[in-house]
């Protein structure tokens, strides 16, 4: 029994795809107590984690070390006896792709991602994408948008899968670093994908024309590498994202604006919500915050259940 070091780069139920540090992969499974450390996730190995493996030279490996992780991002489990579902982790980057339209990409959504890419340190870009098929009504929401999330120091992007030009953008920001891709199913990630990383050949699937939502085509998280340089974690398309760990007093850190606000608070512990001398609620009513970031914020910490969506 020889001993290995690998990144997981593909992860399926209870089994796991190594990328081995000599370049070989190998499929391995958990050791049992690794299991047993009462890790409070679906998926106590992840895509992109660092392990130590057994490997016995038939092929088949047993994890039997998780190196300390530098980040992660998470998602609500949709096991209810667990607390979360890690998605990815060591990555450089998270990369959310948005639709304006076809189908519509909400505010609540695109900032509850950033909040909780922001509480992992994990720095995030927007991408805008099928702008060919957006007319001028679209096209101003979409600068709307822009101008929004880049005043408050977020990298955006706005592209059409269909332009070269706009996949040059794309694999500049990819290029030689690991990132994690994520958005509504139906925004058309593997799209854009394929078409920076045309070997990769992921699978697509049409828009709903009743519903105008996708189709999921990702069912678990995957790392890929690219022939420029760096790997894109492709992730499964998310209807839910959840912040998970985060107290309620601690969420206005992750909206950048409405942190820098709250130092003029009155009270050290305000929610920014119904106390009197809230520099916050100030800055919105001014226009100094924007209204829906505010409405974003709100919506996460008065969730009716007291737990963050």
């Amino acid at each position: 029994m020889e001993q290995k070091n690998g990144l997981v780069i593909k992860s399926t139920g209870s089994r796991y795809t190594v990328l081995s540090d000599n370049g070989e992969t190998v499929v391995c499974q958990i050791r049992g107590k690794i299991r047993l450390k009462g890790i409070k996730s679906t998926n106590p190995v992840s895509v992109g984690d660092r392990v130590v493996y057994d490997d016995d030279g038939s092929n088949e490996g047993v994890i039997s070390k998780i190196e300390e992780r530098k980040n992660y991002i998470i998602r609500k489990a949709t096991n209810l006896s667990k607390e979360s579902h890690i998605i990815a982790a060591n990555v450089d980057q998270a990369v959310l792709i948005v639709t304006i339209n076809y189908p519509m990409t909400s505010r609540v959504f695109v900032d509850r991602f950033i909040a909780a890419s922001e509480a992992y340190g994990i720095p995030v870009t927007i991408i805008f994408n099928k702008t060919d098929r957006y007319d001028a009504k679209h096209m101003q929401i979409l600068d709307d948008w822009r101008n929004l999330y880049e005043g408050i120091g977020y990298k955006t992007l706005a592209v059409s899968a269909k332009k070269q030009a706009d996949l040059g953008e794309v694999e500049a920001l990819l290029k030689n670093k690991i990132s994690v891709l994520s958005g509504h199913s139906g925004v058309g990630k593997s799209t854009l994908i394929n078409r920076v990383e045309p070997e990769l050949n992921l699978k697509t699937a049409e828009i709903s024309a009743i519903h105008q939502s996708g189709k999921h085509t990702t069912t678990f998280a995957e790392m890929h590498a690219l022939s420029f340089g760096g790997y894109i974690i492709d992730t499964p398309g998310i209807r839910g994202f959840g912040l998970i760990h985060i107290e309620k007093e601690e969420l206005y850190h992750y909206f950048k604006e409405i942190f820098e606000f709250a130092e003029n608070c009155r009270f050290n512990n305000c929610s920014h919500y119904s106390e009197p001398g809230c520099s916050v609620k100030e800055a919105v009513e001014s226009g100094n915050i924007a209204l829906s970031r505010y409405e974003s914020y709100l919506s996460i910490l008065l969730n009716r259940n007291g737990k963050y969506r």
